[in-house]
């Protein structure tokens, strides 16, 4: 079985009890292709794991539980300070096995071991020394800070190289 390994970025506005959180995540997942089903499977945050018919629409559904999680996170939090404290929790607690398994996917890919097939040909490539796994939460509804267009970053994903 292959496993591709992908790193992505996401950037969600959050409204929780009270606040407006921005949540800036660089994470981690194993594209794979078991039984005829693609799944994301999520390494850094490892809880979420989604499947679809293609590997769009799998990172697609990834995507969605993601911002659900976030979703459900704000919910149980009274404020920001919680929900920063549980959002940064979730995406740092480790899954050993998944980080392994991530980190052979990038090696078999290194060594020629793996040679990928489409639609992971067209995917831009980035060596994961690049781009560590990290998260800010920041608080948006009392920051002092100025907000501008260059802030906005586009949902993407690219492959480890």
């Amino acid at each position: 079985m292959i496993r591709y390994p992908l790193m992505f970025t996401f950037k969600d506005a959050i409204s929780g009890n009270g606040f407006l959180a921005g949540v800036t995540l660089s994470g981690r997942a194993l594209m794979v292709n078991e039984d005829g089903e693609w799944w994301v499977q999520g390494v850094r945050p490892a809880a979420i794991a989604e499947t679809g018919q293609t590997p769009q629409e799998a990172y697609l559904r990834f995507r969605n539980r993601y911002k659900e999680v976030l979703f459900d996170i704000a919910g149980d939090c009274a404020d920001f300070e919680a929900f920063k404290g549980e959002v940064e929790r979730f995406f740092n607690e480790p899954h050993i096995e998944e980080e392994r398994r991530w980190n052979d996917a990038v090696a078999d890919l290194r060594s020629g071991k793996v040679t990928p097939e489409p639609p992971f040909t067209d995917l831009p490539r980035e060596q994961p020394e690049m781009r560590p796994t990290q998260i800010f939460v920041d608080r948006l509804d009392k920051s002092d800070r100025d907000f501008a267009a260059i802030d906005n970053v586009p949902d993407m994903y690219v492959a480890a190289a």
